[in-house]
């Protein structure tokens, strides 16, 4: 005898199972049918379910963390460093997001992680609590990149090929930041992750110490994050041999990076330097080795044939480069830069090699507009507007050079050179567009002209040189 018992399942599968029964006992036999259910009977796909859930958990998740996103867009990222360890520079795309306290980096944003079907994965987060927020131009190549270093230590890149989109990122991270900081005080309250060794698990301990008193010789942020891991791992119960203990006694000796600088034994380069970052450093408006060069063409170079359009020696002008970044003190009077075009060439070389030319990106196109204007009283007016809305560092420099120049053409008689042939030299070395995108033979007319106008009407523009 045999008896059917149909077993209805929640999905569009129903089991029936078959009992049958045998003279040397009963035995249990399962047989598995498709039985397609009647319309009114179907309910919700459980695959639809676990989604909502899945969905709903994610949800949660958010919540539970504050995620409230400010700007979320694709930009490239580079981890440097973390907990004060130097790491592999690897630039990525990543899907960044800004929330009211902090980053979150995913490898792709949430609609194609739907659309290909793959499961949300855990973003890296970076708390900005007490983090700092700077331009940066030599950590590396690429243009338009910015740095974020938090208090344990981490340093992440952040570039965009589109300055204003990078710009619009920095200043609403440093917003972020500047209102954490007045949340809190000024104190930063974070987390340091401690990680046991061939474990997964993390503990996590609060960063709320309270103010202390400034000591005398602070340490970098690099040598306080090392000492943290240091006090607080792990495994430091097992430290039998005291060779943690030795090793923060010889980090706590160690100078730290401002020390060094401020005794002078690691310099900061001059050529290649952002114009701002290095007058900041030298407390001036206009860079000492431009003042140096144009001190020293005007006192012996100003007759020379062919001042400033002469190369002068490649290598010789390598040589005085490196000193100038190893040096504070350069004499431009010794016998070894007697040939007047290797000062020159420097010169020419520091303008050159500017992350940012004299006329920054942002005003090529205004520049450019201006110098399609008909009428020259116009013309000027529209320069001289431009020109005083520069920052101080570029316009003060642009100021002594143009000056410079006039009384290099007070000789041409003598060097042989003219506004045309200045302006020719000039033109690309002061101003470049961020991205070639136009045709660059009609960019290197217009770079000419602008420094020819520039430089006739220098006096309209700029003013007396005393003033």
């Amino acid at each position: 005898m045999h008896k059917q018992a149909a077993l209805v399942l929640p999905g569009a599968v129903q089991m029936r199972i078959k009992n049958s029964q045998s003279s040397s006992g009963e035995r249990l036999s399962q047989t598995k049918s498709m039985v397609l259910p009647e319309p009114e009977t179907l309910q919700k796909p459980v695959s639809s379910i676990n989604r909502h859930r899945r969905n709903q958990s994610q949800h949660n998740m958010d919540a539970s963390v504050g995620l409230q996103p400010v700007l979320k867009e694709y930009l490239n990222k580079a981890k440097i460093a973390e907990g004060g360890k130097k790491l592999r520079k690897n630039w990525t795309s990543s899907w960044v997001v800004l929330s009211s306290s902090q980053l979150l980096f995913y490898k792709e944003s949430k609609q194609e992680a739907v659309a290909n079907l793959k499961p949300s994965c855990r973003p890296d987060g970076v708390d900005l609590c007490g983090a700092a927020i700077e331009w940066t131009t030599e950590k590396s190549s690429r243009k338009n990149v910015m740095q974020i270093t938090t208090p344990t230590g981490d340093e992440f890149l952040l570039q965009a090929d589109h300055f204003p989109t990078i710009c619009k990122w920095h200043d609403t991270i440093k917003k972020t930041v500047d209102s954490l900081s007045s949340r809190t005080g000024g104190h930063s309250y974070g987390r340091a992750a401690l990680q046991k060794s061939n474990s997964t698990e993390c503990l996590s301990r609060p960063i709320c110490d309270p103010p202390k008193p400034k000591p005398k010789d602070s340490k970098s942020e690099h040598r306080r994050s090392i000492m943290f891991k240091l006090n607080y791992s792990a495994s430091d119960s097992a430290d039998k041999n005291g060779v943690k203990n030795r090793l923060k006694k010889f980090i706590s000796r160690r100078p730290s990076m401002k020390t060094l600088q401020e005794k002078g034994i690691i310099k900061d380069r001059v050529f290649g330097c952002h114009i701002l970052t290095l007058c900041e450093r030298e407390r001036t408006t206009v860079p000492t080795f431009v003042k140096l060069c144009v001190k020293e063409v005007e006192k012996r170079g100003l007759e020379a044939d062919g001042i400033y359009r002469v190369s002068g020696n490649l290598a010789v002008i390598q040589k005085l480069r490196f000193l100038v970044d190893e040096e504070e003190e350069l004499d431009l009077g010794d016998s070894q830069w007697e040939d007047i075009h290797v000062i020159t060439g420097a010169l020419k070389m520091f303008f050159r090699e500017l992350p940012e030319p004299l006329f920054p990106f942002r005003f090529f196109d205004l520049f450019v507009e201006a110098i399609k204007i008909k009428e020259t009283t116009q013309k000027i007016q529209a320069l001289k507007k431009l020109i005083h809305q520069l920052p101080k560092p570029n316009h003060n420099t642009m100021k002594l050079l143009f000056h410079h120049l006039r009384r290099v053409l007070t000789k041409s008689q003598q060097n042989l050179m003219s506004t045309q042939g200045i302006s020719i030299v000039f033109g690309p070395t002061l101003m470049w567009p961020e991205f070639e995108s136009g045709n660059m033979e009609v960019n290197m007319v217009y770079q000419h002209q602008i420094v020819e106008f520039i430089l006739i009407e220098c006096l309209d523009i700029f003013g007396p040189e005393g003033k």
